[in-house]
C-alpha cells in the first residue's frame, strides 16, 4: 500500500517514518507538515493509507479526513486521547496515540491492508474479463460489454469511475488506479490524477490540455514528461 505521513511535528513524523519502513507492504511515498500541501500532492497522486495528525495549524486532520475519499484509509496519530470519538465520525481505520509503539503500530496497518485487500476484491467484482479488446463493466445492477477502443476516457471521482463512451457513460464503483490497471497500456495513458485518455482518440493537445471531441483534459505536472513522451513515441512507431 502507498502511504503518506501528514503531522506539523518534525520530530513525529521521522517516528511514524522509521515504523513504516519495518512493515513490508508499506511504502511511502510523501511526508507533509501540513493538510494542504498533502492535498495537493494528492491532487496529482494516490494514497492508499494516510497517517494523519488531528491537532495541526490551518486545516485540522478531522477536516482534512472529511475531504477524503473514503477508498483512502486514515490511521490518526494524535497525542491527544479526546479526538477519538470525531476519529470515528470519519471512518478512521485506527486511532493511535503518540509516542506509537511498534507492536501497536503493526496491528493498526494489518487492520487497514485487510480493509484494503477488501476493498481490491469488491472492485474485481464490477470487472468481468473477457477478451483483449473488451471486458464487461457492472453498472446499475447490470453487466455491460465495453470495447477497449470505444473509451474516449476515464474519469476517477472519489471512489468510482466514469468510462466516457461516444453514446454512453457508464459508472462503476472502481479505484481509477486499479481500473487503469485492466486497461491495455498500448492504448491507455494516464494524463492527471482523475484522468485515464484512450491515446487513439486525442484529436489535439497542447502543453496543458488534451482534447478529445468536446472534452477538455488538463495534463497535470506530474505526468507531463511522461504523456509527451509516451504519445510521441507511440505515434512514431506508427
Amino acid at each position: 500500500m502507498n502511504c503518506i505521513i501528514v503531522d506539523d511535528e518534525p520530530l513525529a513524523r521521522e517516528a511514524i517514518e522509521l515504523l513504516v519502513k519495518d512493515i513490508p507492504y508499506l511504502s511511502l511515498t510523501g511526508s507533509f507538515n501540513n493538510a494542504t500541501s498533502a492535498a495537493r500532492f494528492m491532487e496529482e497522486q494516490t494514497a492508499d493509507l494516510i497517517f494523519l495528525d488531528i491537532q495541526m495549524p490551518g486545516i485540522t486532520g478531522i477536516e482534512f479526513a472529511r475531504k477524503i475519499a473514503k477508498r483512502t484509509l486514515i490511521i490518526f496519530t494524535t497525542a491527544y486521547s479526546e479526538y477519538a470519538l470525531d476519529s470515528y465520525e470519519v471512518d478512521a481505520i485506527d486511532y493511535l496515540i503518540k509516542p506509537v509503539e511498534s507492536e501497536r503500530f503493526r496491528k493498526a496497518t494489518d487492520k487497514a491492508l485487510s480493509y484494503h485487500s477488501l476493498l481490491l476484491q469488491e472492485e474485481k467484482e464490477n470487472i468481468e474479463p473477457a477478451a483483449d479488446d473488451y471486458f464487461f463493466v457492472k453498472s446499475d445492477r447490470k453487466y455491460f460489454k465495453v470495447n477497449f477502443e470505444d473509451i474516449l476516457f476515464v474519469e476517477g471521482l472519489k471512489d468510482y469511475v466514469i468510462l466516457q463512451l461516444e453514446e454512453q457513460r457508464i459508472i462503476t464503483r472502481m479505484n481509477l488506479k486499479a481500473m487503469y490497471e485492466l486497461l491495455p497500456k498500448s492504448l491507455f495513458l494516464r494524463v492527471n490524477k482523475s484522468y485515464v485518455v484512450n491515446t487513439a482518440r486525442i484529436e489535439a493537445f497542447d502543453n496543458n490540455d488534451i482534447f478529445i471531441k468536446t472534452h477538455e483534459i488538463a495534463i497535470g505536472n506530474s505526468y507531463r514528461d511522461s504523456f509527451f513522451e509516451e504519445f510521441v513515441t507511440r505515434k512514431k512507431r506508427k
